[in-house]
């Protein structure tokens, strides 16, 4: 059967991952959570000076870039039905500097496309938002991760408005219910966002595949 994307099945899809590593997912959210909040309050007194300041954001960047990277391989092996293993953080953690680059790149773009009445920084986030999956999926490069997102978007932003607004919708969700339901709110949207990617993915997989078969045929 031909890929496609609906917003019903990434839910449905998202949720029965989820659910089926919940406890793992949620632990390693919470888990960070902690982690950083306690460098918080050990930073807070090195902040005090210019020296201090900037080590305690660099440790929590790095922190923030390794759990990013290795939590979303997470998702991805839960995704595939696989246990999440822990060995992905020090496996992703070599793509540090690509992510952080691209992230860079990918913010200053949508910055300036907000700055343009808002709605081209929204198109531009959308069209864009999966450098990181090819960073991880397929170690792909920082230029080359934005331009195989770009492409894998193409005739979809509508669609993806659309689950942007749902995810949002869960993120609410999530607050609503005694806010502890935000740690598991949180992995369900980033399993949406993995499920998606995999979906548009391979629709652009199947659409290169069909064209060389044409040009074959035709040589």
């Amino acid at each position: 059967m031909k890929p496609n994307l609906i917003i019903a099945d990434a839910i449905k899809t998202s949720w029965k991952a989820v659910k089926s590593q919940i406890w793992v997912l949620v632990g390693l959210l919470i888990g960070y959570t902690i982690l950083s909040f306690i460098l918080s309050i050990f930073g807070t007194p090195g902040s005090g000076s210019i020296a201090g300041s900037i080590i305690v954001n660099f440790v929590s960047l790095i922190i923030g870039l390794i759990f990013s990277l290795g939590y979303y391989k997470n998702m991805f092996q839960a995704l595939d039905g696989l246990e999440p293993q822990f060995s992905a953080y020090g496996q992703q953690s070599r793509k540090i500097l690509t992510y952080f680059i691209a992230s860079v790149i990918y913010f200053i773009i949508v910055a300036i496309g907000l700055a343009f009445l808002i709605v081209p920084g929204i198109w531009l986030g959308i069209r864009l938002m999966y450098y990181m999956a090819f960073i991880i999926e397929e170690d792909a490069g920082i230029i080359e991760s934005l331009k195989k997102s770009w492409e894998i978007t193409k005739g979809q932003g509508w669609k993806l408005f659309l689950l942007g607004l749902t995810t949002i919708a869960i993120a609410l969700l999530g607050f609503i219910v005694l806010f502890v339901g935000i740690f598991i709110a949180i992995p369900v949207i980033n399993m949406i966002y993995c499920y998606s990617f995999r979906v548009l993915n391979a629709l652009q997989v199947e659409a290169v595949e069909e064209h060389d078969l044409m040009e074959a045929k035709l040589a």
